[in-house]
């Protein structure tokens, strides 16, 4: 498990470095996850050429589960922020709820028509 995230954060550092050194706009993390998710593709076209490499990213799912599983406590220090800066958000409410409410249907908008359009390329098994 420990080489595990440390795989996980090895991306998420090389997703930084590369955005800081490409001054790009996207978040590091997301440039770390495209890195990792090609590695995975290469790692899975081998067929099984390299056992430990197999293993690692069997590893990878296991861990990144038991993640997920906590992601609850990854909010804690978010709402430590808005309980911090609650005056702000008295202040400016309206904005932060249109705000709020509009990006979560845009997320589910583009979640539905992503999977449309790849239900539609993928043949059902």
């Amino acid at each position: 498990m420990i080489r595990d995230i440390a795989i996980l954060l090895g991306c998420q550092l090389l997703g930084e470095a590369t955005t800081r050194g490409l001054e790009l706009q996207a978040p590091g993390p997301l440039i770390g996850g495209v890195f990792l998710l090609l590695a995975l593709i290469v790692l899975r076209r081998t067929n099984g050429r390299f056992p430990l490499a197999d293993k690692a990213a069997e590893g990878l799912g296991d861990t990144s589960s038991k993640l997920l599983a906590m992601l609850g406590l990854m909010f804690v220090p978010a709402g430590v922020g808005i309980m911090q800066h609650l005056t702000l958000f008295a202040d400016m409410g309206l904005e932060v709820a249109v705000v709020l409410i509009g990006s979560a249907l845009a997320t589910l908008l583009a979640t539905v028509f992503t999977f449309l359009a790849v239900s539609r390329l993928v043949p059902p098994r």
